[in-house]
């Protein structure tokens, strides 16, 4: 029996803007992406590759056409259920977004809060282990200034896997970093992915990092070609 896709849109489109200033920006979007699966979106700037990944992670609603993810339909859904599927899913940014009056473990500890069903304790523990898988053991009581760039974004992924979440999207999450750095980062995600069995959607300008994908989705235009 085929597995039901991990994120279905089919005949999507979006618009900025209203009455005359009206444009569209996402022209009739059909993708399917597996479990499991690690696609990379590319294409160059403004071809509409982060409109489509916001209206993947539920941060805007659904205008026109269908987009599931994890079997649930988000057009028509109201603000409150998007929250709820927010949760299943793990973002990590170009800019790693850590919070600078926070140490590496506290920033980890911040998203796993969400979850109501852990204690704090656990909760600690549970951001400690993964800061450890990241390779930041030594690293967990630090401040985010006192830490690298590749550091940073490792503390990122930290935070984004560590809920163990469906769906992991990442935008740019190499832009910042430097070869060797850019290369450990998304080795590190790969490997958490497959681990965890979650599915990743990766928008990226970053050639030296293609042969990680299972499958390279480009835009132009605001169109898949």
């Amino acid at each position: 029996m085929k597995k039901e896709p991990a994120i279905a849109i089919h005949n999507l489109n979006h618009y900025y803007g209203k009455g005359a200033l009206r444009k569209q920006i996402l022209f009739d979007i059909n993708l399917e992406i597996n479990p499991g699966e690690i696609t990379l979106v590319t294409g160059a700037s403004g071809s509409g590759k982060t409109t489509l990944l916001t209206l993947i992670g539920c941060l805007r609603s659904v205008q026109e056409g269908s987009l599931k993810i994890l079997g649930k339909e988000l057009f028509g859904t109201s603000e409150k259920q998007l929250v709820k599927f927010r949760r299943q899913i793990g973002y990590i940014f170009q800019a790693h977004n850590l919070l600078g009056f926070l140490t590496a473990k506290q920033n980890v500890q911040m998203s796993v809060e969400l979850n109501r069903d852990l204690s704090p304790s656990s909760a600690e523990a549970r951001s400690t282990t993964i800061l450890q898988t990241v390779g930041l053991g030594h690293r967990i009581d630090y401040y985010p200034d006192n830490l690298s760039g590749g550091q940073k974004q490792r503390v990122a992924i930290a935070r984004a896997l560590v809920n163990h979440p469906k769906i992991v999207l990442a935008d740019e999450p190499t832009a910042a970093l430097d070869k060797q750095s850019g290369r450990d980062v998304v080795e590190l995600m790969q490997s958490l992915a497959k681990e965890q069995g979650c599915t990743i959607l990766m928008v990226t300008h970053d050639n030296r990092i293609l042969d990680i994908a299972d499958r390279i989705v480009d835009m132009e235009d605001g169109r898949l070609t």
